[in-house]
This record gives structure tokens, sequence and C-alpha cells, in this order.
């Protein structure tokens, strides 16, 4: 790769890094401050804390695959089956907490007279809490399945202790994250798309009843919904990116088209970066945190710059 080429997918990659970062770190910091003062979290602020630590720890996991991916760097099987094991972790939660933060939205803004949703719907909390245990039992099933093949897969390296990591753990590697993502991801992916759905046939029906009010389309109820489906399809977008990089990352890897790896690797960042700034924009609390940590770095900016006489 070209020094140039080089330079600017590190920019790129060193940008999202410090984005996701920033905007992970901020849901953090805004909700422990407030659980301090408070005594206590809402659940989908529970949500947005558990989410953030996940997708903070993905961020980092894929930045290490990256740099081992720039240089011939070694590693022992051990290390391997630790990283491998945390990113199932960390990409589990990632994609369970934001189905189940999906599926808040749903309840809490979707009007239906549907008995079954009226009994969820007076239930948040013991909604979220079922969904989050039944992924558990995905998870142990995913890391289950995940142990046996990477077990396998090691074995037809014979004894060696320590492999190459670019030249065989990248494609390992991007083989168990497909295989993990289109065996265990259909199911969230699912309800997340099901709740979006269903949001919008609810606007539909909102929309209906407030046809002969002129203000019907800016009135609150209204912009809930719009707010709510901006959130959940910008991360079915941005997930679905996150498995088509990865999915021609794998293809692409026999061919060594190094410029396509480095697309994929930088399109793939978007995913638990940018979601975590589209949350924190559709959240007014988190929103107002924000633009007050902006205006105050601003001020002390121009503080900076003012010459002294």
């Amino acid at each position: 790769m070209g020094p140039v080429l080089h330079s600017i997918s590190t920019t790129a990659v060193v940008a999202e890094f410090i984005l996701g970062n920033l905007s992970n770190g901020l849901i953090v910091l805004n909700n422990c401050i407030d659980w301090i003062n408070k005594k206590a979290l809402s659940p989908v602020d529970q949500i947005f804390v558990i989410l953030a630590i996940s997708r903070v720890t993905l961020l980092w996991e894929t930045v290490i695959i990256w740099i081992k991916t720039q240089s011939i760097s070694f590693i022992t099987r051990e290390e391997l089956k630790i990283l491998v094991f945390c990113w199932i972790l960390s990409s589990h939660f990632c994609l369970w907490l934001s189905t189940a933060l999906s599926i808040f939205y749903l309840f809490r803004i979707a009007n239906f007279s549907w008995q079954i949703f009226l009994y969820l719907k007076w239930r948040p909390k013991q909604l979220i809490v079922g969904v989050l245990l039944g992924s558990l039992a995905f998870l142990l099933a995913n890391l289950m399945q995940i142990g046996i093949t990477l077990e396998e897969r090691l074995n037809q390296y014979g004894g060696n202790t320590t492999m190459n990591f670019m030249e065989t753990d990248f494609t390992l590697l991007s083989e168990l994250a497909l295989f993990n993502m289109t065996m265990f991801s259909v199911t969230p992916f699912s309800l997340a798309l099901i709740s979006f759905l269903l949001l919008i046939f609810s606007l539909w029906k909102h929309l209906q009843k407030m046809q002969l009010n002129s203000r019907g389309h800016g009135d609150p109820n209204t912009k809930a919904h719009r707010n709510a489906m901006k959130i959940i399809v910008s991360f079915l977008l941005l997930y679905a990116t996150y498995f088509v990089s990865l999915l021609i990352a794998w293809i692409t890897e026999k061919h060594h088209i190094e410029l396509v790896h480095i697309i994929c690797m930088i399109t793939g960042l978007m995913y638990p970066s940018t979601h975590s700034l589209i949350l924190i924009l559709g959240n007014s609390k988190l929103k107002q945190t924000s633009l007050l940590i902006l205006r105050h770095l601003g001020c002390r900016l121009k503080g900076q710059n003012i010459p002294t006489t």
C-alpha cells in the first residue's frame, strides 16, 4: 500500500475511532452523572449505558485487529481465542441491546389496541429484561459453536503455537465473524425490522386520524414516531453495511486486494461509532449535554485566542 493511501486510511480509522469513543463516552458519562444525582436510571438509560460500553469494546477490538493486519505480527492460539470470544461478547450485546432499544421505542410510542400489545406496553422493564435474558440462550449457543469451529480451524495449522496474523488470522476472523452474524443475527435483526415496520404502521394510523388537523404532521406524537424510526432505520442500515463490509473483505481476501480491505474497515467502523452519535442527536437530554460541552469548549478556545495587551 502506498504511503498516501496508508495515510488516508489511517486518518479515517483514527477519526472514526475517536468519534466512537467520544460519542459513547458521552452517553456513559451523562447517564452515570444522572445516576449519581437521581440514585436511579430509567430502563432506556440503562440500555444506553451498556450499549455504549459494548460499542467502545467493539471499537477497540476492531482497531486492534486493523493494526495487526497492517504489520507482520504474531499471535498465540490463546490470544486469538481471547480476541475471538471478546469480539463475540461485544458484538452480541451491541446487536441485542440495539434491538431491545428498538422494541422499547415501539411499545413506548406506537398505539395499537391489540390486547397483547397493551399488556406489554405497560410492562416495559419486564419486556426488556425478558428480551435480554432470552438473548443469553443465543449467546451460549454462539460461544459453544464458535469454540468448536475455532478449535477445528486451529488444528489445521498443526502444532504451531503462534501464527502470522496478517497471513492467516484475518481470514479466520472474517470467516468466524460472518458465521456468527449469519447464524445468530437473524433473530435480533428481524425483531428490530419488525419494530420499524410496526412504527410505520402506527404512524400511518395516527396521521389518518390527524388528517383533518392542519398541524397533524407537527404534533408531538408524530415527531416521536419519526424520531424513533430514524434511530431504528439508521441501526438497521449501519448493521447491514457492517455485515456487507465483512462479507466483501472475506471474499476479496484470496485476491489480496488491499484497497478493498481498507474501504471495508472504514465502512465497518461506522456501525459502532456513527449510530451512537445518532442516538445522542435523537435524545433531548444527551443532545443538550453535548451542545453544552461544545459551547463550553468553544468559549475556552475563543478565550485562548484573545491576545493579551
